[in-house]
């Protein structure tokens, strides 16, 4: 076998790796973060939804940490604890979150609208399709069937604690590209609905396609995004749009059905001589 390596690559795209809640799953994102709210409600601490969103993408772990970084939210475990957070209130925090996400998860497990179509064409073009999720896989083994029974199976499921560090390095993409047997990493595009997975899709010098209405950003469920009048969804759209886009995004677009779309863009440029 001869093995030759090219300065850019000039093919087409030949992996996509997607993001779980709010990207495939969960309109909204919602399972994360209200189990998260919840597990800081039972020691006494109210977080506010859109500061509860802000590290998501993270392994669940990093992400609770992240929330007792923030000196509002540090302030407020002070005045309901009687002292500062410190790193054993991760973990004590962490093992009441996990029961509690289990159980959303269940609830929420409902594939996002064009999941399984987008999948289906993708394939068709010979696109492989990998994951990587913050949730742990204790917490997966409830998504991945009830997805399955959906109609999406994708051929690797890169989980939370399974890679040396999380999001938003790029362990876990690269992960899902070496158990496809895949290169090179400009041959992949990481689809994501939150920052933290642009990021990923960054660091592991991939292409990458934020999702600004189906999840983190907007953080509506599809009922209650489709009850909005236009000029309030087209208000919600552009400032998630914005935010994915100043992360570094290549292509932002509303939601999964739109992906088959951005890629053929993305890969005009490949063909342009654009890279990542």
């Amino acid at each position: 076998m001869s093995f030759i390596h090219r300065r850019r690559y000039d093919g087409p795209i030949r992996a996509a790796i997607f993001d779980w809640a709010g990207t495939t799953v969960d309109f909204g994102c919602q399972a994360p973060i209200t189990s998260l709210v919840e597990a800081f409600a039972a020691m006494g601490v109210e977080v506010p939804l859109a500061t509860a969103r802000l590290p998501m993408g993270m392994a669940k772990w990093d992400h609770i940490r992240a929330l007792l970084d923030m000196p509002q939210v540090a302030a407020a475990w002070e005045r309901a604890q009687g002292r500062a957070p410190v790193t054993a209130d991760v973990g004590d925090l962490y093992e009441r979150f996990l029961p509690l996400q289990i159980a959303a998860v269940k609830r929420h497990a409902v594939l996002i609208p064009g999941t399984a179509e987008t999948m289906g064409a993708l394939k068709a073009r010979g696109i492989r399709i990998g994951t990587t999720t913050g949730f742990p896989r204790e917490v997966m083994r409830v998504v991945i069937p009830e997805a399955a029974r959906q109609g999406y199976e994708p051929e690797v499921i890169v989980c939370a604690g399974e890679t040396p560090s999380g999001r938003p390095g790029p362990a876990m993409a690269l992960k899902a590209l070496i158990e496809l047997d895949l290169h090179p990493v400009q041959a992949a595009v990481k689809v994501g609905d939150t920052v933290v997975d642009v990021a990923e899709g960054l660091n592991a010098g991939m292409w990458t396609i934020a999702l600004a209405v189906t999840g983190n950003e907007v953080g509506l469920t599809g009922a209650e995004w489709a009850a909005l009048p236009a000029d309030r969804q087209a208000e919600l759209r552009r400032i998630a749009a914005d935010r994915l886009r100043a992360a570094g995004a290549h292509e932002v677009v509303d939601g999964i059905a739109d992906v088959p779309a951005a890629i053929e863009r993305i890969e005009a440029r490949i063909t342009a001589g654009d890279v990542p």
